[in-house]
This record gives structure tokens, sequence and C-alpha cells, in this order.
């Protein structure tokens, strides 16, 4: 957390170095009606309190609720190194800036986080299991109640993004601004589970909504690339998550990213046609 705090305030040395230094070359172009962009990004994530409702009126006869529910994230930033790139929690943007500020934009964003509901933690349980009701205070081991999104708790988002440019160097190779956004989606988690020792793994699934906002620090360098710390606020509203054969959770929850992405600003002549 304080290495990625101390992010603006290195973008803001970085930044303040280049707009000092003298350039006589002539200010880039600004008459292009706008530009595409992408990024990639890895993130920490923390969670509210959740209350869990798990059911299977089918099969296995329960109806249960886990109150107060605490739950962590499970970065694998160790796993950079020989894994795939998408092993560790990661954010994945595709967005289009309009106008020749490029001051108002959209953006679809695919945000992989992990959820993993603690283990052994004390909960109160109210509900039933078969026909024995239970409302009591709780410990939730592994063998009773083992509930994850970890491949992933995954958002799929599309957002309005307004930026607010506020600094650039003379030859418009640098600038920084901050980018604000606001946007909604759907939850598609890979729900891993074990409920009184059925386990079930998946599959990829619709199981909710999401929406969210949040702010970043962009610092866009050389024209074409950038580095933007921001964070990000989401209310996750599961209503569907797979259990085993038909069993079914639901819960909601608010989580925070707190994102450190890197970028390219996607050429206008690269959609141009050739003669």
């Amino acid at each position: 957390m304080k290495r990625i705090l101390l992010v603006p305030a290195l973008l803001l040395v970085l930044f303040t170095t280049a707009f000092s230094q003298e350039d006589k070359s002539p200010k880039s172009s600004s008459k292009s009606s706008g530009g595409f962009y992408f990024s990639w990004g890895y993130h920490h994530d923390d969670y509210s309190k959740s209350t869990i409702h798990f059911k299977d009126s089918k099969t296995e006869d329960y109806d249960f609720t886990l109150y107060h529910a605490k739950a962590k994230d499970k970065p694998d930033m160790h796993r950079l190194i020989n894994t795939p790139l998408t092993v560790p929690q990661y954010v994945m943007t595709l967005g289009y800036f309009f106008t020749k500020k490029k001051d108002w934009g959209v953006e679809i964003s695919w945000n992989h986080l992990k959820y993993v509901v603690h283990d052994n933690q004390m909960m109160h349980m109210r509900g039933r299991i078969n026909e024995v009701y239970y409302d009591k205070d709780t410990l939730v081991t592994p063998s009773f109640v083992h509930f994850e999104h970890t491949n992933g708790n995954n958002y799929l988002i599309a957002s309005v993004v307004k930026r607010f440019n506020f600094l650039q160097s003379r030859n418009g190779q640098h600038a920084l601004s901050l980018n604000v956004r606001l946007g909604g989606g759907v939850l598609i988690p890979k729900t891993d589970s074990y409920i009184m020792g059925l386990h079930n793994d998946g599959p990829f699934r619709v199981s909710g909504i999401v929406v969210g906002t949040g702010a970043g620090l962009r610092y866009d360098f050389f024209k074409y690339f950038f580095i933007e710390p921001s964070i990000k606020t989401s209310f996750a509203d599961y209503t569907n998550a797979k259990l085993y054969l038909t069993g079914r959770a639901d819960h909601h929850f608010v989580s925070n990213q707190y994102i450190i992405a890197l970028g390219f600003n996607i050429p206008n002549n690269l959609f141009s046609s050739r003669n």
C-alpha cells in the first residue's frame, strides 16, 4: 500500500523534470479527433464484510446464511515470473477519448480480482440443513464451508471517463492528467467452493452485476506511452454463484482496488487507409 501511494509523488517528480527542460521543437498537433488507448496493470484489493446465503432445495437440502464474512484477496504477485501474465490479479483496459481535447472518453475493462473467505472464522449462522434449524455463532471450518472466487472475482465493466488535463510539456511529449471514471457491468466468476465436503469449481458464468467508480493520476510520456496509478471502488452483487450441483450462493460486498497500469496510446494513423 505504501509503495502504491509513493507512485503519484514519483510521477510528479518525473513530470516536473520533463516539463522544466527547454525544448524548441514545435508543439504536437492537436487536430486529431480522438484516440484509442490500451493498458495493462496489476493490483492489490481489500473487501468489506459480506453476508452469504447458501441454498440448494433440490438435491442437498440446505438453506442457510453466514453473517459478516471476512474475505481477502490473493494477488499472486510473486508468480509474475515463469507464469502466464493472467495468473496474478490484473486489469486490462481498452478505451477511446473523444474530441480534440480528449477530455471525455469510454472504456471497457476486464478486472481479474480474487476473493477468498477466511477459513476458521467465527460467524453467525442462521438457517437449516435438512430438517435441523440453526441460529448461533459457528466456527466455519473448510470441512463445513470453504468459499472463494479465485479464477476469479471478475468484473467486466464499461465506463465513462472524464479527463482533467492540467499540465503539458512545451513539446507535447509529456502530460499529466487526472482520469475519473464511472461504470457498470457484469460479474463473470469461476467460483471454487466446498459445502459440507461437496466440491465445485466453476464454470465461468454470469453471476451478478457490478458498478464502480475510480480515479487515476495519468502520466503520458513520449506521446505514446503512459503510466497510471489509480484507485477503483466497486459494489459487486452476486445473485447466482454456482455451488455443487444445483446449489447457489448470493452475497454482495464493496471492493477497493489499488492499481498500477502501463499503457499505450494507439496512433490514429494505424486505422487510416493507405493510398
